[in-house]
């Protein structure tokens, strides 16, 4: 076998699993088996368990995909034997010990300030009159408002979440950088795309660039599965 032909998608917080739609669409249209994780965004440990349990029925080697948040999880998760490779769209990339909460303590000079409001019984949700700007600045205006008003309850519990040993450290990896993010900033993606020792693509795009740019992210994604394989494991 020289390319792994499955795929296991998983959302960050604020938002489920269906914003993979045109990502699943473009992968499945080129054969690859793919799967989606439904995440509850309640703790790191719960969602690292959920992505465990769908990499658990994969039959052979996988492509884990994280967006945002969930390349906290799939940098945990990802140790699984089934785990050929690790692809952050857009995502947090922690080293041991680090947690979404350290990585976002000591912003760029200058980055947007992303709008989160204070937390209510231990949820987080963004101000939906800033989600837009914030998280999905290239989505048509109607699509935004729906993500912005579809909101999962992200908790604190979640952002806390320290990985305490890190996939890429021995999986190959991959990133794509969404050089207009305003959640992310793009130099922190780039920092971390970096340590990884990632494979790197860039497009201008924001937050929400796997919904808005379905081909740029199911390309990375096909450039891991076609490489994972044969690639020397990453180092840091």
């Amino acid at each position: 076998m020289t390319e792994v032909r499955n795929i296991v998608l998983v959302h960050g917080g604020f938002v489920d699993g269906s914003g993979w739609r045109g990502v699943y669409d473009a992968l499945t249209a080129d054969g690859f088996n793919v799967s989606v994780v439904q995440n509850q965004t309640l703790s790191l440990d719960s969602d690292v368990e959920t992505t465990h349990n769908v990499l658990d029925e994969q039959n052979g080697p996988t492509i884990l995909v994280g967006h945002s948040y969930g390349g906290v999880v799939i940098t945990e998760a990802g140790r699984h034997d089934n785990v050929a490779g690790l692809a952050y769209i857009a995502a947090f990339a922690p080293d041991a010990g680090e947690s979404v909460n350290t990585l976002i303590a000591d912003p760029p000079p200058g980055a947007p300030v992303p709008p989160i409001l204070p937390p209510v019984d231990g949820f987080l949700f963004l101000d939906r009159e800033k989600f837009a700007d914030s998280f999905a600045g290239d989505l048509p205006a109607a699509d935004a408002k729906f993500m912005a008003d579809s909101q999962v309850p992200w908790g604190v519990e979640a952002l806390n979440g320290e990985v305490s040993e890190p996939a890429w450290r021995t999986k190959p990896t991959w990133y794509l950088v969404a050089s207009d993010d305003r959640m992310i900033p793009p130099p922190a993606q780039r920092a971390m795309s970096e340590r990884t020792g990632a494979t790197v693509v860039e497009e201008a795009g924001s937050h929400s660039i796997y919904v808005s740019q379905p081909r740029a992210t199911a390309d990375l994604i096909k450039q891991a599965a076609q490489r994972a394989l044969a690639e020397t494991p990453a180092t840091a």
